[in-house]
Protein backbone atom coordinates (compact mmCIF):
# COMPACT_ATOMS: atom_id res chain seq x y z
CA UNK A 1 0.00 0.00 0.00
CA UNK A 2 1.21 3.48 -0.85
CA UNK A 3 2.69 5.29 2.16
CA UNK A 4 0.48 8.36 1.61
CA UNK A 5 -2.67 6.22 1.49
CA UNK A 6 -1.67 4.40 4.68
CA UNK A 7 -0.91 7.74 6.39
CA UNK A 8 -4.33 9.14 5.34
CA UNK A 9 -6.12 6.04 6.62
CA UNK A 10 -4.24 6.16 9.94
CA UNK A 11 -5.09 9.88 10.32
CA UNK A 12 -8.75 9.19 9.62
CA UNK A 13 -8.87 6.29 12.10
CA UNK A 14 -7.06 8.36 14.74
CA UNK A 15 -9.52 11.21 14.15
CA UNK A 16 -12.48 8.89 14.68
CA UNK A 17 -11.06 7.56 17.95
CA UNK A 18 -10.24 11.04 19.29
CA UNK A 19 -13.77 12.22 18.44
CA UNK A 20 -15.26 9.14 20.12
CA UNK A 21 -13.40 10.09 23.30
CA UNK A 22 -15.28 13.40 23.23
CA UNK A 23 -18.77 12.52 22.05
CA UNK A 24 -21.16 9.70 21.19
CA UNK A 25 -20.37 7.76 18.02
CA UNK A 26 -23.85 8.37 16.60
CA UNK A 27 -23.33 12.14 16.79
CA UNK A 28 -20.01 12.13 14.93
CA UNK A 29 -20.16 13.26 11.30
CA UNK A 30 -17.90 12.52 8.35
CA UNK A 31 -17.15 16.26 8.16
CA UNK A 32 -15.89 16.22 11.75
CA UNK A 33 -13.74 13.17 11.06
CA UNK A 34 -12.30 14.78 7.93
CA UNK A 35 -11.63 18.05 9.75
CA UNK A 36 -9.88 16.31 12.65
CA UNK A 37 -7.82 14.19 10.23
CA UNK A 38 -6.95 17.28 8.19
CA UNK A 39 -8.21 15.70 4.97
CA UNK A 40 -11.18 16.57 2.80
CA UNK A 41 -14.49 14.76 3.04
CA UNK A 42 -13.85 13.06 -0.32
CA UNK A 43 -10.67 11.45 1.04
CA UNK A 44 -12.67 9.84 3.85
CA UNK A 45 -15.20 8.50 1.34
CA UNK A 46 -12.40 7.32 -0.96
CA UNK A 47 -11.34 4.88 1.79
CA UNK A 48 -14.59 4.16 3.67
CA UNK A 49 -18.24 3.96 2.67
CA UNK A 50 -19.40 5.50 5.96
CA UNK A 51 -18.41 5.94 9.60
CA UNK A 52 -19.68 2.46 10.46
CA UNK A 53 -17.30 0.81 8.02
CA UNK A 54 -14.53 3.09 9.28
CA UNK A 55 -15.18 1.95 12.87
CA UNK A 56 -15.34 -1.70 11.81
CA UNK A 57 -12.05 -1.49 9.89
CA UNK A 58 -10.44 0.44 12.72
CA UNK A 59 -11.37 -2.34 15.16
CA UNK A 60 -10.22 -5.04 12.72
CA UNK A 61 -6.87 -3.29 12.22
CA UNK A 62 -6.17 -3.10 15.95
CA UNK A 63 -7.34 -6.67 16.58
CA UNK A 64 -5.16 -7.98 13.73
CA UNK A 65 -2.16 -6.36 15.44
CA UNK A 66 -3.23 -7.88 18.73
CA UNK A 67 -3.58 -11.36 17.22
CA UNK A 68 -0.15 -11.10 15.62
CA UNK A 69 1.35 -10.09 18.97
CA UNK A 70 0.00 -13.08 20.85
CA UNK A 71 0.83 -15.87 18.42
CA UNK A 72 3.71 -18.19 19.35
CA UNK A 73 7.04 -16.77 18.20
CA UNK A 74 8.57 -19.53 16.06
CA UNK A 75 11.92 -17.75 15.85
CA UNK A 76 12.07 -17.95 19.67
CA UNK A 77 11.03 -21.62 19.58
CA UNK A 78 7.94 -20.86 21.65
CA UNK A 79 5.60 -23.79 22.17
CA UNK A 80 2.25 -23.86 20.29
CA UNK A 81 0.28 -23.44 23.52
CA UNK A 82 -0.41 -20.35 25.64
CA UNK A 83 2.53 -18.97 27.58
CA UNK A 84 2.93 -16.17 30.05
CA UNK A 85 5.21 -14.42 27.52
CA UNK A 86 2.46 -14.50 24.87
CA UNK A 87 -0.02 -13.06 27.38
CA UNK A 88 2.49 -10.34 28.26
CA UNK A 89 2.82 -9.46 24.56
CA UNK A 90 -0.96 -9.05 24.40
CA UNK A 91 -1.08 -6.72 27.40
CA UNK A 92 1.95 -4.80 26.14
CA UNK A 93 0.22 -4.26 22.77
CA UNK A 94 -2.95 -3.18 24.57
CA UNK A 95 -0.91 -0.79 26.71
CA UNK A 96 0.74 0.72 23.61
CA UNK A 97 -2.71 1.58 22.25
CA UNK A 98 -4.31 2.74 25.49
CA UNK A 99 -6.25 5.60 23.90
CA UNK A 100 -7.90 3.30 21.35
CA UNK A 101 -8.87 0.53 23.79
CA UNK A 102 -9.93 2.89 26.57
CA UNK A 103 -12.17 4.83 24.20
CA UNK A 104 -13.80 1.81 22.60
CA UNK A 105 -14.19 -0.21 25.80
CA UNK A 106 -15.67 2.69 27.76
CA UNK A 107 -17.95 4.07 25.03
CA UNK A 108 -21.50 2.98 25.68
CA UNK A 109 -23.39 1.99 22.58
CA UNK A 110 -20.30 0.61 20.82
CA UNK A 111 -20.10 -3.01 21.99
CA UNK A 112 -18.40 -4.05 18.74
CA UNK A 113 -14.89 -4.11 20.19
CA UNK A 114 -15.84 -6.20 23.21
CA UNK A 115 -17.67 -8.83 21.17
CA UNK A 116 -14.90 -9.00 18.53
CA UNK A 117 -12.25 -9.22 21.27
CA UNK A 118 -14.13 -12.08 22.94
CA UNK A 119 -14.54 -13.87 19.62
CA UNK A 120 -10.84 -13.41 18.78
CA UNK A 121 -9.66 -14.68 22.18
CA UNK A 122 -11.94 -17.74 21.96
CA UNK A 123 -10.57 -18.58 18.52
CA UNK A 124 -6.97 -18.13 19.65
CA UNK A 125 -7.49 -20.29 22.74
CA UNK A 126 -9.25 -22.96 20.69
CA UNK A 127 -6.32 -23.10 18.25
CA UNK A 128 -3.67 -23.13 20.95
CA UNK A 129 -5.46 -25.67 23.17
CA UNK A 130 -6.39 -28.02 20.31
CA UNK A 131 -4.25 -30.96 21.40
CA UNK A 132 -3.65 -30.16 25.05
CA UNK A 133 -4.42 -32.35 28.03
CA UNK A 134 -6.47 -30.77 30.82
CA UNK A 135 -7.58 -31.95 34.22
CA UNK A 136 -10.83 -33.92 34.01
CA UNK A 137 -14.13 -32.43 35.08
CA UNK A 138 -14.57 -29.38 32.85
CA UNK A 139 -15.66 -29.49 29.24
CA UNK A 140 -13.07 -27.89 26.91
CA UNK A 141 -15.56 -25.41 25.41
CA UNK A 142 -16.66 -24.29 28.88
CA UNK A 143 -12.98 -23.83 29.77
CA UNK A 144 -12.40 -21.77 26.60
CA UNK A 145 -15.42 -19.53 27.28
CA UNK A 146 -14.36 -19.08 30.91
CA UNK A 147 -10.79 -18.08 30.03
CA UNK A 148 -11.88 -15.77 27.20
CA UNK A 149 -14.62 -14.09 29.26
CA UNK A 150 -12.30 -13.67 32.25
CA UNK A 151 -9.56 -12.23 30.04
CA UNK A 152 -11.90 -9.74 28.35
CA UNK A 153 -13.32 -8.79 31.75
CA UNK A 154 -9.83 -8.12 33.12
CA UNK A 155 -8.96 -6.09 30.00
CA UNK A 156 -12.13 -4.00 30.37
CA UNK A 157 -11.47 -3.45 34.06
CA UNK A 158 -7.85 -2.53 33.31
CA UNK A 159 -8.91 0.19 30.88
CA UNK A 160 -11.89 1.52 32.81
CA UNK A 161 -9.76 2.02 35.94
CA UNK A 162 -6.98 4.25 34.52
CA UNK A 163 -4.56 1.34 34.00
CA UNK A 164 -3.92 0.56 37.69
CA UNK A 165 -1.19 -1.98 36.82
CA UNK A 166 1.56 -2.20 34.23
CA UNK A 167 1.32 -4.80 31.48
CA UNK A 168 3.78 -6.99 33.41
CA UNK A 169 1.81 -6.76 36.66
CA UNK A 170 -1.60 -7.47 35.11
CA UNK A 171 -0.12 -10.39 33.15
CA UNK A 172 1.27 -11.87 36.36
CA UNK A 173 -2.08 -11.45 38.13
CA UNK A 174 -4.10 -13.05 35.32
CA UNK A 175 -1.60 -15.88 34.78
CA UNK A 176 -1.67 -16.71 38.51
CA UNK A 177 -5.47 -16.89 38.41
CA UNK A 178 -5.42 -19.17 35.36
CA UNK A 179 -2.92 -21.48 37.07
CA UNK A 180 -4.77 -21.42 40.38
CA UNK A 181 -8.02 -22.40 38.67
CA UNK A 182 -6.40 -25.14 36.58
CA UNK A 183 -7.28 -23.39 33.33
CA UNK A 184 -3.95 -24.17 31.67
CA UNK A 185 -2.88 -27.54 30.21
CA UNK A 186 -1.28 -30.05 32.61
CA UNK A 187 1.00 -31.56 29.98
CA UNK A 188 2.33 -30.43 26.67
CA UNK A 189 1.36 -32.32 23.49
CA UNK A 190 3.30 -35.45 22.67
Amino acid sequence: MDRRVRKSQESIMDALISLMAEKEFEKITINEIAGRADVNRGTVYAHYTDKYQLLELCIESHLDQLIASCMPQEELNEPPYPTKDALLRVFSMLEQHTAFYTTLLTTKGVPALRSRLLEMICLSIREQFAEQLFPAGVDQEVRIQFIASATVGVIEWWFTNPVPYSAEEITGQLWSLLEMNHMLPDKQPV
